[in-house]
């Protein structure tokens, strides 16, 4: 598993090592039931707070994305299709918040986008 901590990020290290690793099970780079690092050895090998790897940790098993077997570790869950489908939803909703606002300052039509989406779809089939 890797994860790249960026100290001149604005974003908090919980939320890399969150975002990374949640972006490395929705992959596939970590697969259901595969044993994810300690919490305090992945502290050490980022020479960070334990505290921190385990905000990271607590936030990815509250969305379900891990599991603890206590004494045992830390485990990547089994994928629940509906959560990984609003994942999408959310990406997708990012994606036409951007598109909605680059086209007002284009002052492009409603029309102009929508042939552009569609545009898109046919070219992704």
């Amino acid at each position: 598993m890797d994860i790249l901590i960026d100290n001149k990020s604005g974003t908090p290290i919980y939320d890399q090592i969150y975002t990374q690793i949640k972006a490395q099970i929705i992959g596939g780079a970590l697969q259901e039931h595969e044993m994810l690092p300690s919490i305090r050895g992945l502290a050490k090998d980022l020479r960070i707070s334990f505290i921190t790897t385990k905000r990271a940790y607590d936030e990815l098993e509250k969305e379900g994305f891990l599991y603890t077997l206590p004494g045992k570790g830390c485990y990547v869950a089994p994928k629940n299709v509906e959560l990984l489908r609003e994942e999408t939803f959310k990406k997708i909703e990012f994606h036409i918040e951007q598109i909605a606002q680059l086209a007002s300052c284009c002052h492009l039509s409603r029309q102009d986008v929508l042939e552009m989406v569609e545009f898109g779809l046919e070219d992704s089939k």
